[in-house]
């Protein structure tokens, strides 16, 4: 797919990259993800291969489950990294990925277990484009449903970290996580921001860094 795209013009591997899209969501309704099969590694290509050539390398679903993420100009994309693959395979070797909402990974959480939430950041204002990565969402309704969370896994005594952006970055009166997390140490970091439809939006922004733990 990588030596056939980089043959391409730039209107052609458009085409190109709308038509391994439409083959990747054609896939979704009769998929078999419960048995291992040929399928696996295509649908596994396609993905690699959307996510190597989309717009700033972002992962979006519309309201139906479908990949919407639109086509990215690049000069010469490095699409199959063979040696970055194999490396991420044995890193994840004796690793076990669960797909299910965060609130099923209570049942593995114990006593110094060390937890890292990651969770769709929440937009710093109402022109945010991507306020929903996946076709369920992530409301500020689902953030206080992970703060609760926090807690219960805190009472464990599990070392817990969770990141998420900087409502401050946009109005500093916003103390929405700072409400959430009050009984937490709270943590500024500025973090490299490469996602953004306007590129003079692209660059250092403060991130938060929230941590039971000192």
């Amino acid at each position: 797919m990588e030596k056939e795209y980089h043959k391409k013009s730039e209107e052609k591997r458009k085409e190109f990259y709308y038509d391994v899209r439409d083959n990747y969501n054609l896939q979704m309704n009769d998929f078999d993800y419960d048995n291992y099969n040929d399928e696996w590694i295509e649908r596994a290509s396609y993905l690699i291969f959307l996510n190597k050539t989309c717009f700033n390398g972002l992962f979006r679903q519309n309201k139906k489950g479908g990949f919407n993420v639109p086509f990215g100009k690049y000069k010469n994309p490095t699409i199959c990294d063979s040696k970055n693959i194999k490396e991420v395979s044995i890193a994840l070797k004796d690793t076990e990925i669960f797909c299910a909402d965060f609130s099923e990974a209570e049942k593995y959480v114990k006593k110094d277990s060390f937890v890292y939430l990651d969770p769709p950041y929440r937009p710093l204002n109402k022109t945010s484009s991507f306020t929903s990565y996946t076709k369920d969402g992530f409301v500020d309704d689902d953030q206080i449903r992970l703060a609760k969370f926090f807690n219960e896994m805190d009472k464990r005594s599990a070392y817990i970290m969770l990141s998420n952006s900087d409502p401050k970055n946009e109005d500093p009166n916003d103390e929405f996580f700072d409400e959430l997390y009050a009984n937490y140490n709270i943590e500024r970091v500025p973090a490299k921001r490469h996602i953004n439809s306007d590129a003079s939006g692209r660059g250092e922004i403060n991130e938060i860094i929230v941590r039971n733990y000192h």
